[in-house]
C-alpha cells in the first residue's frame, strides 16, 4: 500500500479542502485499519517489479446529500479478478465479496462528496525473482476525495503521443496492471510538458489507441467511433457504458481501428474513463476539433452520464449501487 501524497501533489486530484484527499480507513490485509497503518515494505515485490493490478471505481455524492453512488460496481469487482488472473493471483474474493468489501469501506468513511476507491492487488513477498508464481498475494483498498481529473465543463487540449501505447504481447493493456502505468506517465509528461491536457497513444499497429489512462471516442459524420479492445486498449467499463447509452439513444456506432489522420478530421472527439468521466476534447496536435467545442453528441452522452451517477434519472438505476452512509 503506497502512503498518502504529499502535499505538494497536483491539486487536480483532490477537492477543496483539506491538503490531503486521503480517507481515514483503509483495508488491509483482511482488516480495515488507518490508512497511515496500511504500509507495505520497500522491498514488496510489487513496488519492485510492478507485480500488482488495482482498480479505479468512483463514487458520486447523489443529489439526496446521503448515499454515494457507484456505478457498475460488480463489473469494477470482475475486471479487477480478471487483472489477478493475468498475474496469477489467488486471493479469497469473488465478485460478490469484492464489491461488499468496498461498500463496507465506503461507509465506513461516510464521506461527504465525491470519492475515488482504489483497490490494489499485488504481490506481497520479499523477494527479489521476478515472476508470478510462489509470491504472497494481498489486496488492499483505500480511498480519497476526488473531484474532476480532467475539465468536464470544456474542452481539453490533446496531442499524439510519441509514446507507443504498450502491446498485448509485452504487457497485457487490457488489465490495470501497475508496472504498465509507467507507458501512460511517460505519454501523460510529454503531453502536459507540450501544453497538453492529455495524451492519444497508438498502438504498434499504428492505430489510435487510447489515452494516457483513459479510452477515446470520434465523432464522424454522425456516427461515434471507439477502437477495438482487440487496439491494445483497456477494456473499459466508462466506454460500455457509452457504448450502451449511444445504442439506447439511437446513436450509430462502429467498433474499428481508427488512423491516426482521422484524429484531425473528426467532427467531435471525447475521453471516457472513471477517472476522466466523460471529457470533450476540443484540439488534438494544436489542430481544433470542429469549432474547438463540445459537439453534441458529446453533450448528450455526458449528460446521461452525470444524471445517471448523480441519481437524477431513473432509466440507469440498475447501473448503479447506492450506498447509504451514516455521519
Amino acid at each position: 500500500m503506497v502512503t498518502a501524497a504529499p502535499e505538494t501533489a497536483p491539486p487536480i486530484l483532490a477537492e477543496s479542502g483539506p491538503a490531503s484527499p486521503m480517507l481515514e480507513w483503509a483495508f488491509f490485509e483482511g482488516r480495515m485499519v488507518p490508512f497511515t497503518e496500511a504500509k507495505i515494505s520497500v522491498g514488496t515485490h510489487a513496488v519492485q517489479y510492478g507485480t500488482g493490478a488495482f482498480a479505479g471505481i468512483r463514487g458520486y455524492l447523489d443529489d439526496d446529500g446521503e448515499t454515494i453512488n457507484i456505478p457498475r460496481l460488480p463489473e469494477h469487482a470482475g475486471r479487477l479478478l480478471n487483472s489477478a488472473k493475468l498475474l496469477r493471483a489467488e486471493l479469497p474474493f469473488d465478485r460478490a465479496s469484492l464489491a461488499q468489501t468496498v461498500i463496507d469501506l465506503v461507509q465506513r468513511n461516510a464521506p461527504t462528496g465525491d470519492v475515488y476507491v482504489r483497490p490494489f492487488i499485488y504481490k506481497a513477498s520479499v523477494q527479489l525473482t521476478p515472476r508470478l508464481k510462489n509470491l504472497k498475494d494481498e489486496l488492499a483498498i483505500y480511498m480519497l476525495s476526488l473531484g474532476d481529473y480532467l475539465d468536464t465543463s470544456k474542452g481539453v487540449k490533446a496531442i499524439v503521443s510519441s509514446w507507443v501505447r504498450v502491446p498485448d504481447n509485452a504487457i497485457p493493456g487490457r488489465g490495470k496492471l501497475s508496472g504498465a502505468y509507467v507507458n501512460a506517465a511517460f505519454a501523460k509528461d510529454e503531453a502536459e510538458e507540450k501544453g497538453a491536457d492529455e495524451a492519444i497513444l497508438l498502438n504498434t499497429s499504428g492505430k489510435v489507441a487510447e489515452g494516457s489512462a483513459c479510452n477515446l471516442f470520434l465523432v464522424r459524420d454522425g456516427v461515434l467511433i471507439t477502437a477495438p479492445i482487440t487496439g491494445d486498449i483497456l477494456e473499459g467499463i466508462t466506454r460500455r457504458t457509452i457504448l450502451q447509452f449511444a445504442a439506447d439513444e439511437g446513436i450509430p456506432t462502429e467498433t474499428r481501428t481508427i488512423d491516426r489522420s482521422e484524429l484531425y478530421l473528426a467532427e467531435e472527439a471525447f475521453f471516457c474513463g472513471t477517472g476522466v468521466q466523460v471529457a470533450a476534447i476540443a484540439s488534438i496536435d494544436g489542430r481544433p476539433v470542429a469549432d474547438g467545442r463540445p459537439g453534441p453528441i458529446t453533450g448528450r452522452l455526458q449528460a446521461l452520464y452525470f444524471d445517471t451517477v448523480r441519481g437524477r434519472s431513473d432509466r440507469y438505476r440498475h447501473l448503479i449501487t447506492p450506498v447509504r452512509v451514516v455521519r
